[in-house]
């Protein structure tokens, strides 16, 4: 297939861009570089710079491509700053969600993978399945389960075929088979909890920072499931293929199904690097749950994926990998 990958020179959708082409289909990929990374982008993978937004862009790119299915990265993706700013989120995630939505409908493309978040659930003292109550506690998480929303209406009325991949918390870095980082994190400003911490030792920040101590979790900070970027790349090319066999509809978690808490994220980073770095404690942000973790196995039993990168101490080793190779990110690439 050609495959559209919308938000393509970013983390997650530049990894699945080159899981996609490994596993032999043709790739687009289409960015804005407002948070993407030109360097990320994948070799073997044609580059077309543009919004989402952009309607008229999107026409032309769409009469051009010939496209068999969109898979869809373009988001605005820290929780903390859509507490601070939701109009910028419902309209850059939302609205143009729905812009490609329509464009995709003209151009009769009705094959899509949305990156979705496990940040459209109500916080539970469980994994959780895809059929657990919904109640994001961010206006990031909203407008997530806003866009599946739309994606449902649009298989209902419009013939739309969809996959919503719910992420936990996505990480770690892509390695050669040489153990080489060659694609990792990169964000500005970075939100995430293993690039963050993993930013004290290489002299970046003077501390990791723990917000919130009081949570209803075994060591009062936040618990979560943390799932290998590579790992979260393989499950989009087994949906693209379910959705090539004729599956209508598809919403999966993906995550480890086993949840750490900031406090050992930290501890496990101070064993990966060596280094005993500072960790402050400090007030709760707005928007965080006490507790994320997933069940997988909804995806596992009826697309056979499963993570092949499931320990912590080994998704943070290649976070290690790429952040101490490029401490700059993609600043630092040829």
């Amino acid at each position: 297939m050609h495959i559209l990958v919308t938000g393509g020179a970013g983390y997650v959708g530049s990894a699945t861009a080159a899981y996609f082409l490994a596993a032999g289909h043709r790739v687009t990929v289409y960015d804005s570089l407002v948070k993407g990374h030109r360097a990320a982008v994948p070799e073997g993978a044609d580059f077309v710079q543009g919004d989402v937004g952009d309607a008229a862009a999107l026409d032309v790119l769409f009469q051009m491509g010939q496209f068999d299915a969109v898979a869809h990265f373009a988001a605005f993706i820290e929780a903390g700053e859509s507490m601070q700013q939701p109009g910028k989120y419902f309209r850059n995630n939302v609205a143009n969600t729905q812009i490609l939505l329509d464009a995709m409908m003209r151009h009769g493309v009705r094959r899509l993978i949305f990156s979705s978040t496990a940040g459209v659930y109500a916080s539970k003292d469980a994994p959780l399945v895809e059929d657990d109550p919904l109640g994001p506690a961010s206006v990031y998480g909203e407008t997530k389960l806003m866009i599946e929303r739309m994606l449902q209406w649009y298989h209902r009325q419009m013939g739309l075929q969809y996959a919503a991949l719910r992420y936990f918390n996505a990480c770690g870095a892509m390695l050669d088979p040489e153990g080489k980082p060659i694609r990792g994190e990169d964000h500005h400003p970075e939100t995430h909890v293993i690039p963050l911490a993993l930013q004290v030792p290489l002299g970046k920040r003077d501390a990791f920072y723990i917000f919130g101590t009081d949570y209803r979790t075994p060591d009062g900070t936040c618990i979560r499931d943390y799932v290998h970027v590579e790992d979260l790349a393989s499950a989009h090319v087994l949906a693209l293929e379910a959705l090539g066999n004729g599956r209508a509809c598809m919403i999966y978690n993906l995550g480890n199904g086993r949840g750490y808490s900031v406090r050992q994220v930290a501890d496990i980073a101070r064993q990966v690097t060596g280094v005993d770095f500072p960790v402050v404690e400090t007030d709760r942000r707005p928007g965080d749950a006490d507790m994320l973790v997933a069940s997988s196995e909804r995806i596992s039993r009826e697309l056979g994926w499963e993570p092949r990168y499931p320990d912590l101490h080994t998704i943070i080793a290649s976070a290690w990998a790429w952040h101490s190779a490029y401490p700059d990110g993609y600043g630092d690439q040829p």
